[in-house]
């Protein structure tokens, strides 16, 4: 049933994998992770290879390749438990397919590992997974901006994510909250975000750490009035983050949301009310509920 049900999702995602698969850093992952499995088969190069099988057939997996590819597939499996998006699977399997190709060339052969090593560096250096380009209604701010927006209207709730482009926990956030805005962002309810790993000073200010030992990122925070009233995921006394999935359901829950639009949809309707009313009113001098 497993099985049939992950066929099912990839088949409903088959289109949106193969627009992903058409960018660059997608293309080069795909051909280092399918490396070792071309050189290992591919007919005029596999029988200069070695290899430990009884009947020498030096183009077949040997009994020790197959033990680490059936535990890659376990490790990508019980990583995959905690992932939220497409993107995080698909790149849990292209990190742990090098990490096991890294491997297999070393033990396959000293030069080959070296080499595909080499390459995976300058991947990682050259190559970085494209951002979040979707629809969104989020606010960013920066170190000048963050303090006077929070503190502008008291009234106003803003839900606000701390994160850093390199982290890749943030990446794979950035669609879910991007989606989150779309269904729960108004006047009285905004989403921002700000980038903590270019601004070190909010990071500070606001108690972000951008360690990867702190597991801090990414880090959404509740505002009412410029105060913190909440964030997600909480940190222990050594600061370090106490572990929780950032997905669409536990956001909803933690933060209140579906309570907090509900509340937020009667201050915009007492807000085009009152200014309606200011309109009809207009020769007369009111105090509007804002001014007091």
């Amino acid at each position: 049933m497993g099985l049939i049900t992950g066929l099912c999702t990839f088949l409903y995602h088959l289109p949106q994998i193969y627009k992903w698969l058409l960018k660059p850093y997608y293309i080069t992952s795909f051909l280092m992770t399918v490396a070792f499995l071309v050189v290992r088969k591919a007919p005029g190069l596999c029988e200069h290879l070695a290899t430990q099988r009884e009947d020498r057939n030096p183009c077949d997996f040997d009994w020790r390749e197959l033990e680490i590819l059936m535990f890659l597939s376990a490790i990508v499996m019980m990583k995959n438990r905690r992932a939220i998006t497409l993107e995080q699977h698909i790149g849990n399997l292209f990190l742990f397919s090098k990490v096991a190709n890294v491997i297999l060339f070393f033990r396959l052969d000293v030069r080959l590992g070296v080499l595909y090593l080499a390459l995976c560096v300058a991947f990682v250096m050259t190559c970085k997974p494209p951002l979040y380009m979707g629809p969104e209604y989020i606010k960013y701010f920066s170190d000048k901006t963050i303090d006077e927006e929070l503190q502008r209207d008291s009234r106003v709730t803003w839900i606000v994510e701390f994160y850093a482009n390199w982290s890749s926990d943030c990446q794979s956030f950035a669609p879910v909250f991007a989606e989150l805005s779309l269904k729960y962002n108004c006047a009285g309810l905004r989403f921002g975000k700000v980038d903590i790993g270019r601004y070190g000073e909010v990071s500070k200010q606001y108690r972000v750490s951008t360690s990867p030992l702190a597991k801090q990122l990414p880090s959404v925070i509740l505002f009412q009035g410029g105060k913190e009233l909440m964030r997600r995921p909480m940190v222990d006394n050594k600061g370090r983050a106490v572990s929780w999935t950032f997905n669409e359901e536990n956001i909803i829950r933690e933060f209140n949301l579906n309570e907090l639009f509900q509340k937020s949809k009667k201050l915009n309707k007492s807000r085009e009310e009152g200014s309606t009313e200011l309109n009809e009113n207009s020769e007369q001098p009111t105090e509007s509920k804002k001014d007091q």
